[in-house]
């Protein structure tokens, strides 16, 4: 088969495409052929050897990627044969192998493809749409919320307002360049501004004060002072809903934190909400997976993909590094 495999922690030109043996199914797998692999931006700090939420592989060379969609074309001894020749998704978790023709995955992870999803939407929604939905679990919304995502182009970013509008709640998305934020506004959001402009607070003031509200909510996976002038915005009980940073920077930055003093004298809260905090409310991962799924299925909501060529991988991982991408990055073989 055809793989991406790295050879050497480093920038994504250590990414290569190359032939390599065909992975067995031991006992209790199956075998995919893949149609869809997903690369998400941890792939890129993993790629250059950083520990973080997942170690670093601790052999190379390794083939990456943690999620991935396919028909299932052969079955490992004990698994349940009607897993064969199903359209499967699944998030294969520490175990990389996703960037390929062919990966192995424990039938335990799987999840068989609601009609109606092509394989790069599933997935979209078995990584980023449970992240999603587990992030909006800590928040309420309704017609009375306003709510403002200051990366609402990114995967993640598209489903909170796609789902924050099903809610009846006045959005505010933000993204970088004249692009983003046009799809930012096709996808939804009441106003859609270009971040990277020095007068966009003053923007998003002037529409909120048309309203008569302040921000309820403020999604932050950018941190910086983009996250900062977004909390900004937030009235009295306004939430911080923390899940990333990488306006501080991906591999050395952290989160945009508040004391408890500062946090009393604005009146709001302020906390992350990954890993065990989210898992923990939203009964396990495979509660969140499956949730996803149907959720796409239903309509209620869609994954925007930006899709690249296996044989691309390195091409996907510059244009994460970059913000050159919009919505949830996926490889075709």
């Amino acid at each position: 088969m055809h793989a991406i495999r790295l050879h050497t922690f480093g920038p994504a030109e250590n990414l290569t495409y190359e032939r390599t043996d065909d992975p067995v199914p031991g006992p209790g797998q199956v075998r995919i052929a893949v149609a869809a692999a997903g690369v998400h931006l941890l792939d890129t700090a993993l790629r250059e050897g950083m520990t973080g939420p997942f170690p670093a592989p601790a052999e190379l060379p390794t083939i990456p990627g943690r999620e991935v969609a396919g028909r299932v074309e052969s079955l490992g001894e004990g698994t349940d044969p009607s897993w064969l020749g199903k359209r499967v998704v699944a998030h294969i978790g520490m175990v990389p192998g996703g960037y390929a023709e062919l990966t192995v995955v424990d039938a335990e992870k799987l999840h068989a493809i609601p009609d109606g999803l092509d394989e790069a939407e599933a997935v979209a929604m078995i990584g980023t749409g449970r992240t999603a939905l587990g992030i909006l679990q800590f928040t309420e919304l309704g017609p009375d919320s306003t709510v403002v995502v200051p990366a609402a182009a990114g995967g993640i970013g598209t489903l909170i307002v796609q789902y924050a509008k099903n809610a009846g709640a006045t959005v505010i998305g933000l993204a970088g360049g004249p692009a983003k934020v046009a799809a930012v506004r096709a996808n939804g959001a009441d106003l859609a501004v270009d971040y990277t402009l020095p007068d966009w607070p003053r923007q998003v003031r002037t529409h909120l004060d048309g309203l008569g509200r302040r921000a309820t909510v403020v999604y932050d996976s950018v941190g910086g002072t983009t996250g900062r002038a977004a909390v900004d915005l937030l009235g009295k009980g306004g939430q911080h809903i923390v899940f990333g940073w990488s306006g501080a920077g991906l591999h050395d930055g952290t989160p945009l934190t508040f004391t408890d003093e500062e946090l009393a004298e604005r009146g709001i809260t302020s906390g992350s909400v990954l890993g065990p905090v989210m898992m923990a409310k939203a009964g396990g991962l495979r509660a969140l997976e499956t949730r996803s799924l149907s959720e796409a299925a239903s309509g209620r909501l869609r994954p925007t993909v930006q899709r690249f060529p296996l044989a691309e991988a390195a091409a996907a991982h510059r244009a994460l590094e970059t913000r050159g991408t919009m919505g949830k990055v996926v490889l075709i073989p």
